[in-house]
């Protein structure tokens, strides 16, 4: 059995937790910095709980040592990755994070440098299982012309002006609106506005539209640089949504009030477990000395885990990471320095225990592999 450190006990980090513990393979150590969100996993078989602060790296790492971990599985907000990161580090611990935050993802990739275990950050599903699903399709071309990548997850009854309830981290979720995109654009990388370059898409009958956000291509821009023409990343949503973001983001000025946003959104936007993760990816290029296109699309919706509901975005962003954690203890990943997602085949992850959450007989990435 291995000792895991869960930091952060949230939406997804709580549904972590139950995954890991249902399998009988893991015992978790919670580390949060609320005595009050530990109290609900008082009694658990195979959980122990620390309440402790965790803007001390030194301090962090004692614990992991003392308890043995294994790895650790990072699901605190984004503004505390690199503490962590350099804690797991000293703990001699293999390494995980769901963080979408470009910054901390470049020194997670520095302090992965020379380190004895395992470094794989962003490994929720964007970026994350978005990277595994788009190399899996890359792999197939001769040569690349453009690389797509569409990700949202979205209530399934929309019934504000915002067309949005909130299903993932406030905070997350507005990093990624006012931060910097990385992208390749006509062959030559560059950071390209939040929110911008706005397309419209259908899907089922149902009319979605995409911009630009922080954070979902994870490593592949640096892969992929001098081998794609155009890479790009975009936040699916339901019409509207990305034009009253812009008006609260710049002409309210509520990017340089983070936390007044945070509480209007908070407090004014429901909450829901009824939502549903779409997944849409296009790759086109030479095959063969044709052009060709392949496209893989997936929708993952709220369902019952072990008798208890779940979202679909703590369904996907949990188990995307989990199954990362159950690669690494079946020595499917490298086991020492940084491990881009890209490094994950996707036949390998569909099959894991936890990456089954992913399936879908009709998405042509699967039936290819299989």
């Amino acid at each position: 059995m291995h000792r895991i450190a869960i930091i952060g006990v949230g939406k997804i980090g709580s549904t972590v937790l139950d995954l890991l513990v249902q399998t009988g393979d893991y015992q978790v150590l919670l580390i949060d910095q609320s005595e009050e969100g530990l109290t609900p996993f008082i009694g658990r078989d195979h959980v122990d709980q620390i309440a402790m602060a965790i803007e001390d790296p030194e301090a962090l790492a004692a614990t992991l040592t003392r308890f043995g971990c294994f790895a650790v599985v990072n699901c605190a907000p984004y503004s505390l990755t690199t503490i962590v990161a350099q804690a797991a580090k000293a703990a001699v611990a293999h390494y995980l994070d769901l963080t979408e935050d470009v910054a901390s993802s470049r020194i997670v990739r520095d302090l992965a440098e020379g380190a004895q275990t395992a470094f794989i950050p962003q490994c929720g599903l964007a970026p994350g299982f978005i990277t595994i699903a788009a190399w899996d399709l890359i792999k197939h071309f001769d040569q690349l012309h453009d690389v797509r990548l569409r990700v949202g997850a979205l209530p399934r009854y929309p019934s504000n002006a915002l067309n949005y309830n909130l299903t993932w981290s406030t905070d997350g979720v507005i990093n990624e609106y006012c931060e910097p995109c990385e992208a390749i654009v006509n062959g030559r990388l560059r950071e390209t506005p939040a929110l911008e370059e706005c397309e419209e898409f259908s899907l089922d009958g149902v009319t979605y539209e995409a911009f630009n956000t922080s954070g979902g291509l994870g490593t592949l821009c640096l892969t992929l640089d001098g081998q794609v023409r155009n890479l790009n990343y975009k936040t699916v949503r339901y019409p509207g949504h990305g034009a009253i973001m812009k008006a609260l983001l710049n002409d309210l000025n509520l990017r340089n009030r983070r936390d007044v946003l945070k509480d209007i959104l908070e407090n004014s936007v429901p909450a829901t477990m009824q939502d549903v993760v779409i997944i849409f990816v296009t790759v086109s290029g030479m095959k063969a000395g044709h052009l060709m296109q392949e496209t893989y699309v997936n929708k993952v919706f709220a369902q019952p885990i072990y008798g208890e509901v779940k979202s679909a975005i703590q369904i996907t962003t949990a188990g995307a990471i989990c199954a990362v954690l159950d690669m690494i203890v079946d020595g499917q990943l490298p086991s020492a320095g940084f491990v881009r997602q890209e490094q994950i085949p996707l036949p390998l992850f569909l099959a894991n225990r936890f990456g089954r959450f992913y399936r879908s007989e009709a998405h042509p990435a699967q039936t290819a592999a299989e």
